[in-house]
């Protein structure tokens, strides 16, 4: 079982480590402020108060088991950045740490932080998308000018296969799912059924949604037969 640390619980670290336990990893939620720490104590393995900036307390944790570090503090950049690089000096295999603009950002990846996440922008830069790019449900930037996003089918694709549409060859994208939406007999919206990796000859059904993969102009290309 993966063994992660949260430092910093406001919104973005408390539902990451929510979200982290209840895909069954082990979660240990640390903040200076003991009604975050009490909030969450319930919700993951450990929560603990203590000062991030302090390499005693730090310490005192057992970093040596854990594998990945997130510092969450979105508030304070020097408190972000020293826990930070106290993490990276005590060994831990993994440190991900919050920029809230580019130069946080560069100042983290000079200090050797493996991965640095900018949730503000990148939620600035999901939506812009969606609004200029209605027919997209969801976006996700994988990088390098790489998208993963769900488009609901076409009603020109309704009846048709993958393989009938050259999705790969005409359009560019690769298909990754299809979301069937289901009701209950009365009338309830239920989890759809999901279709992993379908076969090239699954055939599309009115109402379902498309988990397609490719570049920004490909997935416009589809985006646009919504209109049609």
């Amino acid at each position: 079982m993966n063994k992660f640390l949260i430092i910093g619980l406001g919104i973005f670290g408390r539902e990451l480590a929510v979200s982290l336990i209840e895909k069954g990893a082990e979660v240990i939620a640390v903040d200076q402020k003991m009604e975050l720490v009490e909030e969450i104590q319930d919700q993951v393995t450990y929560a603990i108060r203590l000062d991030a900036m302090d390499e005693r307390a730090l310490s005192s944790i057992g970093l040596e088991e854990i594998d990945v570090g997130v510092v969450c503090i979105g508030e304070d950049f020097e408190s972000n950045l020293l826990a930070a690089v106290h993490l990276k000096n005590f060994g831990v295999k993994t440190v991900i740490a919050r920029a809230s603009n580019p130069t946080q950002e560069k100042i983290l990846k000079a200090v050797g932080v493996d991965l640095v996440i900018t949730p503000e922008m990148e939620a600035a830069e999901r939506l812009s998308y969606r609004l200029m790019h209605q027919g997209l449900l969801d976006v996700t930037f994988i990088g390098g000018g790489t998208v993963a996003a769900k488009i609901k089918v076409p009603e020109v694709f309704v009846g048709k296969t993958p393989a009938e549409l050259q999705l790969r060859s005409k359009f560019g994208v690769n298909l990754i799912a299809i979301h069937t939406p289901q009701l209950s007999k009365d009338g309830r919206q239920l989890p759809p059924i999901v279709n992993n990796n379908p076969d090239a000859n699954t055939v599309f059904k009115e109402g379902d949604i498309m988990v397609l993969i490719g570049s920004h102009r490909d997935l416009q290309k589809i985006s646009r037969l919504q209109n049609k």
